[in-house]
């Protein structure tokens, strides 16, 4: 923890509602490489924070955008939402964090002012709402970030790919200071969503049949959440035959490669299941995987959980019928957990009641992001963690 403790000594300085100059990874247009280069910070207004990031990793919801697969209206913009750091510095009304505190940003908003967090239907606040589909700040629907004048767009309200950023403090969670912060940055999408998914939306119980296409971070995150809840049965499906052997040590009891296959893969796990699993999760983000995973749960108490994205206009297409004996179909953000989960998750971590090392294949300098941008695209890894103030 020495590191930290450095770390926090620097943010006691003089950058207190300062401008801070520092760098980040710039997207100027979609598809393009990302472009490391010196931003400028604006201090953090009413009811925001701006913190260090001290670690990022890479998501595939990252290259979904910087693809432009939103529709590519908020470019040039900063990526990155899966990060961990240190506060630096807090906005007028920003009560509960304070410099020096080590937490997680993530896109999942906690306002408890909006009447989506009064009534308390399910983890949407209206601050996600805003920040998922636009490129400025919540505050003021301005942008923190500018290079030479020129705004920068935020991600998610998150743009963790800086060294700096400036984020709602309904968006920060507060973490054990003890927690390793390359580790626990995983925890700011990717794993918290997968089990979130087991056991927010799935609701896994003890004896339960799990199947799950993709078995990519998420994917093995939602095997690992059901383990842990007991489900006996963990179907994984993958058309990468190397990810077998890796889906074991995350849970999975049997693996299917649809090409290896004759019928249509819900066929086959409703006959392997006597009828169908009792919970089914898409993690790839394509439409037909999604009515693949609708059709293989139960007919009568089937729970399907979406947990990709595909395209804008893609639509999913399926009968009514589908449902009619009383299966269930759900979109499940952030794994139904409310960014108040994160702090639980971090200690049962800490506890050693899951392990967040075998998610983590690579580790690079953020300075090499491009690269690790290209071994995601290419499926050579799990999650690639960048340090910051390594290059």
């Amino acid at each position: 923890m020495q590191q930290g403790k450095r770390q926090e000594g620097l943010m006691a300085s003089s950058t207190e509602a300062q401008v801070i100059t520092c760098k980040a990874g710039v997207v100027w247009e979609a598809g393009q490489p990302i472009t490391i280069q010196q931003i400028e910070v604006a201090p953090p207004q009413s009811k925001e924070v701006r913190i260090k990031i001290t670690h990022t990793s890479l998501c595939h919801t990252d290259i979904y955008f910087w693809k432009g697969k939103d529709g590519g209206a908020w470019f040039p913009r900063i990526l990155g939402h899966e990060g961990a750091g240190i506060v630096e510095s807090v906005g007028r009304e920003v009560t509960e964090l304070k410099a020096g505190d080590h937490v997680i940003p993530t896109y999942m908003a906690e306002c408890k002012e909006c009447e989506l967090c009064h009534r308390g239907k399910n983890n949407i606040c209206q601050v996600f709402r805003f920040n998922f589909m636009n490129g400025v700040a919540y505050t003021d629907k301005k942008c923190r970030f500018s290079v030479n004048g020129k705004p920068i767009y935020h991600f998610f309200g998150l743009s963790t790919f800086s060294e700096y950023t400036v984020v709602h403090a309904s968006c920060v969670a507060k973490v054990n200071p003890e927690a390793p912060l390359d580790k626990i940055c995983l925890l700011g999408c990717g794993v918290s969503a997968g089990f979130g998914a087991a056991w927010n939306a799935g609701k896994v119980k003890p004896g339960d049949s799990v199947a799950i296409f993709g078995l990519g971070t998420i994917g093995l995150a939602v095997a690992e959440g059901a383990r842990i809840a007991g489900a006996s049965r963990i179907l994984g499906i993958d058309i990468d035959p190397r990810k077998e052997e890796i889906a074991k040590r995350f849970g999975v009891t049997e693996f299917l490669n649809p090409s290896d296959l004759d019928k249509p893969i819900q066929e086959v796990i409703t006959e392997m299941t006597e009828g169908g699993v009792d919970s089914s999760y898409e993690c790839v983000g394509r439409v037909e995987l999604m009515l693949c995973a609708l059709q293989c749960s139960h007919p009568v108490w089937g729970k399907t959980v979406i947990l990709g994205l595909d395209e804008i206009d893609k639509k999913m297409c399926f009968s009514p019928l589908e449902l009619h004996d009383g299966r269930k179909l759900k979109l499940a953000p952030f794994g139904c957990l409310k960014i108040s989960d994160v702090p639980k998750l971090v200690d049962k971590y800490m506890n050693n009641e899951f392990d967040l090392d075998k998610y983590i294949t690579q580790r690079m300098a953020f300075s090499d992001i491009n690269a690790a941008l290209e071994i995601l695209l290419a499926g050579k890894c799990l999650r690639c963690v960048l340090y910051m103030d390594h290059d």
